[in-house]
């Protein structure tokens, strides 16, 4: 990874804190030694003397260093959690913008289920998983302390916890591979049932759902048996290392007695000994029982590692002087993401700043693909898209997304109110530039009429506008700002007639500003307003054309009678 990775830099602001969350743990851990001491103190010393001044000052500073361990405790998890707020403050911007990045070029690719790995790594590195860990080399120096008491307990404490590391590894083994696909398979149906709900109206309506519940229902299923698998092989690993420790707890307390019975311990050493190797076994137990989280966390890591190394930062880009609207298109080809397919092919048009250019052609020849690459989602394969001569992905993208207002086939709204969605979401947008895009698209009176107004929250993806109003509210999105380049992916398909009119009022606007607008259209009654048509088919142009020129009555002989005017025009052909 670069030293500019952010997911680098985010494991180094992490690690700053790493080492005095490792000092912390070291006088945490020392501390623990303070209740084997004071009860191997009660036994050989205070039972032995009987002295209640001796009783007393002991349980004194036992006391005071408990509370002391209990502040440091507190401190190292306080500290761990202010690292994972600067990690996820430094890691959550640059991931969120690479994982718009990848779902624009490969929807497939499942990329949002990065955003939840982020979580997951930084729930491990800033909760018990990583301090089990921290507290996982201080082992040997507890079982050091059981041979120092005598070497048969130091050898029990010992076996013990060899047998627990290897069902640790154990369960690593047992479970990875269920595991992974366990994520894999669940990752699957979260995608399939988020799409599924997305047309519940049609799922409802045209009685899909049992279907759909059924696959849903394979997919899940798929998942729960890899879970259950894991779960299994984890249990059996779990019960194991339960019957390890409470065996191990039998086995010292035997061996010490028997120790104590030969005069080789004192019945203290025993009692202490019998603490010691539980704070010995404790962080490997607690590593055993975080193993389950630990593997996520890592294969959580390796996803964001490989998202990270896939999708490079954007370089900086220059603010440069604002386009006037020259668009430009050079021999622009491109497939399905994922897939060999072509969906472009050659595409070349030049549509001079201040004109109007209208995209026909028959349905799946590509129109709706040429507008999001002339707005800049996504990248060509070969060739390149221009405004004002200079390539769209050489501009900064705020300012390029400052100057153009896109309005796709398919209108999508966010959760908010009207004017957030209008305003685009931007904090220093006024209410004099909200309502004039609203007027220019002509849904300020519709707006108006709402409960709220421009208040009005409308739900997720919209769902409290009707489609007409949607559209309307989507045009008025991409009318703000005052865009000098404007993409209209059939801006009149879920319009009634007053709405149309609107539009057309508003095409009207735009071109007496001097505002360069792209038109997907299947109509003819917009296409009159339109300076030059582009024709695909199959993804090539068949034909690029001024538009009263495409729309002038054929030349015919006095005998003959014209056979269609001009008005019916089809535009679902590409034969004009």
């Amino acid at each position: 990874m670069s030293a500019s990775n952010p997911l680098q830099q985010a494991y180094k602001k992490f690690r700053a804190i790493f080492g005095a969350t490792i000092l912390f743990s070291f006088f945490v851990n020392l501390l623990m030694f303070v209740g084997p001491l004071y009860m191997l103190q009660i036994y050989d010393r205070v039972l032995a003397s009987r002295n209640e001044m001796t009783l007393v000052m002991i349980t004194v500073i036992a006391v005071a260093l408990l509370i002391t361990y209990g502040v440091l405790e507190f401190i190292r998890s306080r500290m761990l959690v202010r690292a994972g707020l600067q990690f996820d403050s430094i890691l959550s911007r640059p991931l969120f913008d690479r994982v718009a990045r990848m779902q624009l070029a490969n929807p497939t690719s499942g990329a949002r289920t990065a955003l939840g790995d982020a979580d997951k790594v930084r729930s491990f590195i800033t909760g018990q998983g990583v301090l089990a860990f921290f507290d996982v080399p201080w082992t040997p120096i507890f079982l050091a302390l059981c041979f120092a008491f005598h070497p048969w307990l130091g050898w029990v404490a010992a076996g013990g916890t060899v047998v627990i590391f290897i069902l640790a590894l154990l369960n690593e083994y047992l479970t990875r591979n269920a595991l992974q696909s366990a994520n894999v398979e669940g990752q699957q149906a979260s995608e399939f049932a988020g799409a599924t709900m997305q047309n519940a109206e049609v799922i409802r309506a045209m009685g899909m759902q049992d279907a759909l519940a059924e696959r849903w229902k394979v997919k899940r299923n798929g998942m729960l048996i890899s879970q259950a698998q894991a779960s299994d092989w984890a249990g059996a690993v779990m019960s194991s290392s339960k019957f390890v420790r409470m065996a191990l707890q039998v086995a010292i307390l035997g061996t010490g007695a028997y120790l104590a019975m030969r005069g080789l311990i004192s019945p203290g050493v025993m009692i202490a000994a019998s603490i010691v190797m539980g704070r010995a076994l404790a962080p490997v137990e607690q590593a055993v029982g975080q193993w389950k989280e630990f593997v996520a966390a890592r294969q959580s890591h390796a996803r964001l590692k490989k998202l990270f190394a896939a999708v490079p930062e954007e370089p900086t880009r220059l603010y440069q002087e604002q386009p006037k609207g020259h668009l430009q298109a050079e021999s622009v080809s491109t497939v399905v993401p994922g897939t060999r397919d072509t969906i472009l092919r050659g595409v070349s048009f030049d549509l001079p700043a201040g004109k109007t250019l209208a995209l026909i052609g028959p349905s799946g020849s590509g129109k709706s693909t040429l507008a999001r690459h002339l707005v800049g989602v996504g990248d060509p394969m070969s060739g390149a898209i221009r405004l004002d001569k200079v390539e769209l992905p050489h501009w900064d993208r705020n300012q390029l997304g400052q100057a153009i207002g896109y309005l796709p086939q398919d209108v999508k709204l966010f959760s908010g109110t009207v004017a957030e969605n209008i305003a685009r979401f931007s904090d220093s947008a006024t209410d004099e530039d909200i309502i004039a895009a609203a007027r220019l698209a002509g849904a300020h009176e519709m707006i108006s009429g709402l409960n709220e107004g421009y208040a009005t929250q409308i739900g997720s993806g919209g769902s409290r506008l009707s489609g007409g109003q949607r559209q309307r509210v989507g045009l008025a999105r991409a009318l703000f700002g005052n865009p000098c380049l404007i993409v209209l992916d059939e801006p009149n398909a879920n319009l009634d007639s007053e709405g149309e009119e609107a539009l057309a009022r508003c095409l009207n606007q735009l071109k007496g500003e001097g505002k360069s607008i792209v038109l997907v259209t299947h109509k003819a009654n917009i296409l009159s307003a339109t300076d030059y048509t582009l024709i695909l088919r199959d993804g090539a142009v068949q034909r690029f054309v001024a538009t009263k020129e495409l729309l002038q009555p054929q030349q015919q002989s006095p005998q003959q009678k014209p056979q269609q005017p001009p008005q019916t025009v089809s535009l679902s052909t590409a034969k004009l």
